[in-house]
C-alpha cells in the first residue's frame, strides 16, 4: 500500500455566510482526530458500492454495483458471497451509474427474529428500494417496498441509512430530469425519509415520503454526535456540496448549484471544485469530524463540524492519487475506524480499506 500522504490548503473565508471551499474555513475547537494509517483490508471486489455493519456481529454486508452481489465481510477482512439482489441492472456500455447500490442492515438485525437488510437498486424500469432476509448466512426473499423512483444510466442517488430516529433514509438523483428536484410530488432529486415498509415516516415536513428537496444526485448521508444529518452531493460543472439536511429545506437544484441568493434556498456548508479534488461520494462521522470520498478527487477528505455544529471549519485531504477512486465509506462500530472502498478499478480489483483515526 502506498504511504499515508497528506495535503492541507489554508484560506478565510470569503462573503459571510458563503460556504467554505475545499481547505477553507476556520479551523474551530472541535477538530477530533485524523487519519493516521491505511491499510487494506479486504480485496478481489468489483466496484463495492455500499457497506452496512451488522448490528452485534463483527462483519459488515457491502455491494457490488456491476454485479448484484453481496459480501459478508469480517472485520479480519475474511470475506464470503451471501447472495444477490434480483433485477439489479447495470451496462458496461452505457457507463451506467445503476446496478446494485445502497445498503442499510435493520438496526435491531440479529439473524433471527429480526432479519430485516434493505437494498437500493436501479431495475430495467425504475429505482427502488427492496427489502430482503439476512440469517447470517445467506439472503433469501425479496420484497420491493418503495418502486417507481425515476432511473438512469447517470444520478441515481442510491445511498440508504437508517437515521437515530429508526426510519431509513434515501437519497435519489433527479435522473437527468432537473426540474424533478423541484417538483414535492416526486421521488427525484430528494431525501426520502420512510418506514421499514416504504412508507412515509411520521413526521415528515409535507406528509410525504420527502424529507428534504432541490437535490441534484445526494449520494452521502450521516449523522453527528447531536443527531444532526449531513450529507454530499454531486453538482453538475462547477460546485459539488457538502449540506446540512434539516427537513422540509429546499437545497437549491437546478436553480443553484453552490451557494446562491434566492429566496427559500439553503446555502451548502462546503463546495468542491469538480477538478480540484471534487465529486463526493459518500461520508461517515468519527467524534463529529466528516470523512468525505471522492470519485475523480481521488482523496479522502477531513471536515471537522465547528463548535456551534451548524457549520465546518479547515478541510484536509488525505490519500491524494493514491488508491484511485474512492466511494463506499463507512464508521466502524465502537472503533475509531473507517472501512473505505475504492472503486472502478476492473472486474475483481477493487478493495476494502482500513483507515484507522488517531484521537
Amino acid at each position: 500500500m502506498a504511504a499515508l500522504t497528506a495535503v492541507a490548503a489554508v484560506a478565510t473565508l470569503g462573503v459571510s455566510g458563503a460556504p467554505a471551499t475545499a481547505g477553507e474555513g476556520p479551523a474551530g475547537p472541535r477538530a477530533g482526530g485524523a487519519p493516521s494509517g491505511i491499510s487494506k483490508l479486504t480485496g478481489e471486489l468489483t466496484t463495492p458500492w455500499g457497506i452496512s455493519f451488522l448490528r452485534g456481529r463483527d462483519a459488515a454486508l457491502v455491494t457490488e454495483r456491476d454485479t448484484a452481489v453481496v459480501w459478508k465481510v469480517d472485520l479480519d477482512g475474511a470475506k464470503r458471497k451471501v447472495g444477490t439482489v434480483p433485477n439489479a441492472v447495470w451496462s458496461e456500455q452505457t457507463q451506467d451509474k445503476g446496478g446494485l447500490l445502497g445498503v442499510a442492515t435493520s438496526p435491531t438485525w440479529n439473524g433471527t427474529t429480526d432479519k430485516d437488510v434493505f437494498f437500493m437498486e436501479t431495475t430495467a424500469k425504475d429505482n427502488r428500494v427492496v427489502r430482503m432476509r439476512f440469517d447470517g448466512t445467506r439472503l433469501s426473499g425479496y420484497t420491493p417496498i418503495l418502486t417507481g423512483i425515476v432511473r438512469d444510466t447517470q444520478l441515481n442517488g442510491g445511498q440508504l441509512a437508517f437515521g437515530p430516529d429508526g426510519y431509513l433514509y434515501v437519497t435519489t438523483g433527479d435522473a437527468r430530469k432537473s426540474n424533478l428536484a423541484q417538483d414535492k410530488k416526486s421521488l427525484n432529486g430528494k431525501i426520502l425519509r420512510i418506514t421499514r415498509n416504504g412508507a412515509a415516516a411520521p413526521g415528515n415536513p409535507f406528509g410525504t415520503r420527502v424529507y428534504s428537496y432541490g437535490h441534484r444526485n445526494p449520494q452521502g448521508l450521516a449523522w453527528d454526535r447531536a443527531g444532526r444529518l449531513w450529507s454530499t452531493e454531486i453538482g453538475r460543472d462547477t460546485w459539488d456540496e457538502l449540506n446540512l439536511v434539516k427537513p422540509g429545506r429546499n437545497y437549491g437544484w437546478p436553480t443553484c448549484e453552490g451557494a446562491c441568493r434566492t429566496g427559500g434556498m439553503t446555502n451548502p456548508k462546503m463546495v468542491w471544485d469538480p477538478d480540484e479534488g471534487g465529486v463526493p461520494a459518500q461520508i461517515a462521522i468519527v467524534d463529529d469530524v466528516i470523512y468525505a470520498s471522492t470519485l475523480s478527487g481521488h482523496r479522502l477528505w477531513r471536515v471537522p463540524i465547528d463548535s456551534t455544529g451548524q457549520d465546518v471549519g479547515r478541510a484536509t485531504a488525505y490519500y491524494d492519487g493514491a488508491y484511485g477512486r474512492l466511494r463506499a465509506l463507512v464508521k466502524v462500530p465502537g472503533a475509531d475506524q473507517l472501512w473505505m472502498g475504492t472503486s472502478d478499478r476492473g472486474s475483481g480489483k477493487d478493495l476494502i480499506l482500513k483507515v484507522t483515526v488517531k484521537q
